[in-house]
């Protein structure tokens, strides 16, 4: 999935930048990574088991790279950020869990495979929801090397709070079950809406992802600032494209349900500004990215720059 996606990339940071081999090599270590920070042990091997399986299952890893390559940029060891990057998978397999439930988008496909209560039951899947953020938190504040400081560690721990609390996910998920039914009418007050709902849904995480990889490798506070202003045009544009392949591609293709949120009456990118408006503003978005990374060294920024182009350019 990965590898077909990155082919179909229509620019790159750099020429001698290979994007697809660095995603491929960041991935398995984020997911070696996960794979040690989660063994099965009794007594809760079910919830162990269903916590591998969100966790383990796939997905392109956009936040935890975020965080991998942050990190390096500021000057930073991909190793000081690692358990950083997966606290932030921890946590957005835990969304991806919350969203699923049927008392909120009511799915049963997630990367082409049974959502998580579909197969462990809801009461297992919303422990292993609370499980994961645990988890997360654990994992940033006892495994960060001890080269990084107290002050940074509890920075980063604060930052990632945030993103899931009423100033991020919760409250952007709140919103969203709001929106639903919105009027046509409404055209100002809905892409208001709308922008709220993936500031705090979708790009508070990928903002704290690059943001915490920023603080871990010891980045300044005017780095740290370009970084988030750059993930919250990469936040909002990955969500911009979620919602056009929503309408434009198969379930098959997506390895979700598509239309799903058609259906559910939700606000959506095209549902406001229609798909070929949509397109445009991921475009625009994306040149916004680019912009907040100008003064970094064009040898280091290349991860983040393509990145940029491979979430705009996504198929899936």
């Amino acid at each position: 999935m990965l590898t077909s996606s990155v082919r179909r990339l229509t620019s790159t940071a750099s020429h001698n930048f290979e994007f697809m081999s660095y995603m491929v090599n960041k991935i398995n270590s984020v997911n070696k990574a996960l794979d040690k920070a989660t063994p099965l042990c009794k007594p809760v091997v079910k919830i162990r088991e269903a916590m591998r399986y969100t966790l383990l299952s796939g997905g392109k890893h956009v936040r935890p790279v975020l965080c991998l390559a942050a990190c390096v940029l500021v000057g930073g060891q991909e190793s000081t950020a690692m358990p950083a990057a997966c606290a932030v998978e921890m946590i957005h397999a835990s969304s991806l869990i919350q969203d699923d439930l049927p008392c909120m988008d009511d799915d049963s496909l997630r990367r082409g495979k049974p959502t998580n209560h579909k197969v462990f039951g809801e009461d297992i899947a919303v422990l292993t929801r609370d499980a994961l953020i645990a988890l997360a938190v654990e994992k940033m504040a006892t495994s960060t090397s001890l080269g990084v400081s107290p002050e940074r560690v509890l920075r980063a721990v604060v930052e990632m709070a945030k993103a899931v609390g009423t100033e991020g996910l919760v409250a952007g998920q709140a919103a969203d079950l709001s929106g639903e039914g919105m009027s046509l009418e409404e055209d100002g007050a809905r892409l208001e809406h709308l922008e709220f709902i993936h500031i705090h849904k979708t790009a508070a995480l990928l903002e704290a992802a690059t943001v915490t990889g920023a603080i871990m490798g010891g980045g300044s506070d005017g780095e740290i600032e370009r970084l988030r202003k750059y993930a919250r045009c990469v936040g909002l544009m990955f969500q911009v494209v979620d919602d056009v392949l929503d309408v434009t591609k198969s379930s098959d293709e997506l390895g979700k349900t598509a239309g799903k949120d058609l259906i559910a009456s939700k606000l959506t990118y095209p549902k406001v500004m229609g798909v070929e408006k949509s397109r445009e503003y991921a475009d625009e978005l994306n040149r916004e990215a680019r912009e907040h990374l100008h003064a970094f060294d064009s040898a280091k920024v290349a991860p983040l720059l393509s990145l940029a182009d491979y979430i705009v350019n996504r198929q899936n």
